[in-house]
């Protein structure tokens, strides 16, 4: 299995916004993107503006911290944003329908290591690390699907 890595400083929160906003046009039904970092990485402010650039009409998109998954009405596909920080371990994710939405929806997964073997292979991952100031981030992709060769190219990270 060959993996893929990119890496790329973003250099604030604009810039963050910036690539979830390049990256959200190339995304399809049954992808799913899991977002990995520390708490105050920029996980969900990186989904806020993947999801905000995908909604058809501009509405409030809220940290699902507390619900553990929000959806949305997607032009294309519905979209959900899990964070799974509160779950203890796998079998809880299937009470939540996240893994059938794996198959027909765009996913955006924060603490992804939740789910364990039910993380998809074809998943994109990305890791989010605070970069050389306060408002940098350190980003990296990586993946082992072929898909995201095409997917990702041209794509400035």
């Amino acid at each position: 299995m060959k993996i893929t890595l990119r890496s790329h400083t973003l250099v604030s929160p604009e810039a963050t916004c910036a690539f979830a906003r390049a990256l959200a046009p190339r995304l399809a039904p049954g992808d799913v993107i899991a977002l990995e970092g520390d708490i105050g990485a920029g996980k969900t402010h990186f989904a806020r503006c993947v999801i905000q650039s995908l909604l058809p009409a501009p509405e409030d998109v809220p940290s699902p911290t507390y619900t553990l998954v929000q959806t949305y009405p997607g032009q294309v596909c519905e979209i959900w944003h899990a964070d799974l920080y509160r779950l203890t371990g796998p079998a809880e994710v299937f009470e939540l329908g996240l893994i059938d939405a794996f198959a027909a929806a765009i996913c955006l997964v924060e603490w992804p290591d939740r789910l364990g073997d039910l993380l998809p292979d074809t998943s994109l991952h990305m890791s989010l690390a605070q970069g050389g100031t306060d408002e940098a981030r350190q980003a990296a992709l990586h993946w082992s699907d072929a898909k995201w060769d095409m997917r990702l190219e041209g794509l400035a990270l």
